[in-house]
């Protein structure tokens, strides 16, 4: 009987745990200098000064606003972009943190490149550099 008691009052106590919410993705245009990123749900696309890249996944922040996710990294050329060429891509981390409305963004590229960090805001308008 005590058994059954102290099994009954263990699982009335996991019911009220508070269990962590999922994170949702973070979504939206955000923009700051040399930088521009379109989010989905799903993914993002960036825009540098004379790069592009993606994010392959969805962006998802931790409780404290920090974030990992896994991406590519293109770097840009001078002049025009010839019909079917096709670009080197690199396999990228993208870390970063938001706190409300503005994000710190950088990049570890697999070549050893690092990109950042930069500072973006929701709803701004990217700032960029042309290569030429």
């Amino acid at each position: 009987m005590r058994r059954a008691a102290i099994f009954a009052a263990a699982a009335g106590l996991a019911a009220c745990a508070s269990f962590p919410k999922a994170a949702v993705p973070v979504t939206g245009e955000w923009g700051g200098r040399h930088v521009g990123l379109s989010l989905g749900e799903t993914s993002g696309v960036l825009d540098y000064d004379c790069a592009a890249g993606t994010i392959d996944g969805p962006l998802l922040p931790r409780g404290d606003g920090t974030f990992e996710v896994d991406g590519r990294h293109t770097p840009g050329t001078g002049g025009p972009e010839r019909v079917g060429e096709i670009r080197p891509s690199f396999r990228a981390r993208y870390r970063g943190a938001i706190r409300g409305g503005r994000m710190t963004l950088e990049a570890r590229v697999e070549n050893g490149v690092l990109l950042g960090p930069f500072t973006l805001v929701k709803g701004g308008e990217p700032i960029i550099f042309r290569c030429l």
